[in-house]
């Protein structure tokens, strides 16, 4: 089985209601699709979310990286993943979506021509199922309420707030909300996706004390480790996290190292792919860290089935899985990913699992004027 073509196809669906986080409001989720077909005729699919503020890409430059990296994925053999990686590397630095949406493209391609599930081809299912992080976004304390306990009655047991939204005082208050509301024994978390200064996250850390508030998540910008690390020292028992600041393995230890962050956030986007994500899986372990699986904000079922598989793969996922397909008007399959009682069940099914219905994709299809690259 070989590679016969490379499509990228950008998307554009909107969202149910808007997500609210530090510097952006989320209305409508714009992705790059990878669609790989090979001369058997089997069809793989991966998925990228545009994220210019985390990792420097956009719809537009994702499809023109796309096309200038197909030439590295055409006529290869289909279970040649590693080499794949390797020659992708060579043609293009960085653009880590992009990369990313092929590389799970082709897990999905080589598991459906093989019938394994992509875990099975990852090294193997460590668990059945597992707790999805529950999003809190609309940065409205009336409206984080009635979504809290709407969730909390369909059987979730973790959550992700978002702050950063507004002032500390006033975030803290809507956090101690909150987490009053949903009460003891659920895993509580805020995500402030670098909205804040060193002081201010300080401030935010400290008018939580004592809410029940697990980890918090990206207090100040990423590349700020000192204030990461001032952050963690001035909060106590709550865990300082790491999302926007991983991009590579280096930065997992750098932080470490530096005292800044008990647990990091990884997504595909950021570090290339579903191999690099594992790679980096298996290091926090060593390091003692906990780790968060995540989709990023507006991925379908595709991008969120690989972050499953990933989840049911790696030795330990402490602070849950974050999924983000629930909140599109439409997903662009007929079976999406959902959640039962709080928590998603490991599909055995071959590659993704997942069947995309390529008219939902061609509706939400965006018409981009690229030029080709050699």
């Amino acid at each position: 089985m070989r590679v016969k073509s490379v499509e990228p196809i950008a998307v554009s669906i909107p969202m149910k209601k808007p997500v609210v986080m530090a510097g952006v409001e989320i209305r409508d989720a714009e992705n790059v699709l990878v669609r790989l077909e090979a001369d058997n005729g089997v069809i793989g699919w991966g998925e990228a979310a545009s994220a210019p503020t985390m990792t420097g890409e956009t719809i537009e430059s994702m499809l023109a990286a796309v096309r200038y990296l197909a030439p590295a994925i055409e006529d290869r053999s289909g279970d040649d993943i590693a080499g794949a990686i390797a020659a992708m590397a060579h043609r293009m630095y960085g653009n880590q979506g992009a990369k990313a949406a092929i590389e799970m493209a082709l897990h999905d391609l080589l598991g459906r021509a093989s019938g394994q599930p992509v875990h099975t081809l990852l090294g193997g299912r460590a668990r059945t199922r597992m707790p999805i992080l529950a999003v809190i976004g609309t940065g409205d304390l009336a409206s984080d309420l009635r979504d809290a306990q709407i969730k909390k009655q369909q059987g979730y047991c973790a959550f992700k707030i978002k702050v950063g939204i507004a002032a500390p005082r006033v975030d803290a208050e809507r956090t101690r909300r909150i987490c009053a509301a949903l009460g003891d024994g659920a895993l509580m978390s805020a995500d402030a996706n670098q909205g804040w200064s060193t002081g201010e996250a300080v401030s935010y850390v400290q008018a939580v004390a004592g809410a029940g508030l697990d980890f918090f998540e990206q207090p100040v910008h990423a590349d700020n480790i000192s204030g990461m690390a001032a952050v963690a020292a001035a909060a106590g028992p709550i865990a300082i996290g790491a999302d926007e600041s991983i991009h590579c393995v280096d930065d997992i230890r750098r932080l470490h190292e530096g005292h800044a962050a008990a647990g990091v956030s990884l997504k595909t986007i950021k570090l290339g792919g579903l191999r690099a994500v594992m790679d980096a899986g298996r290091l926090c372990q060593q390091l003692g860290l906990k780790v968060n699986i995540a989709a990023k904000t507006g991925e379908t079922s595709i991008a969120c089935a690989a972050a499953v598989h990933i989840a049911a793969a790696l030795p330990q996922i402490a602070w849950g899985l974050t999924l983000s397909n629930e909140g599109l008007v439409e997903d662009v399959t007929p079976r999406p990913i959902r959640a039962q009682d709080g928590q998603v069940e490991i599909s055995d099914a071959p590659g993704l699992g997942v069947e995309v219905d390529e008219q939902r994709v061609r509706r939400y299809q965006r018409g981009i004027g690229i030029r080709e690259v050699a």
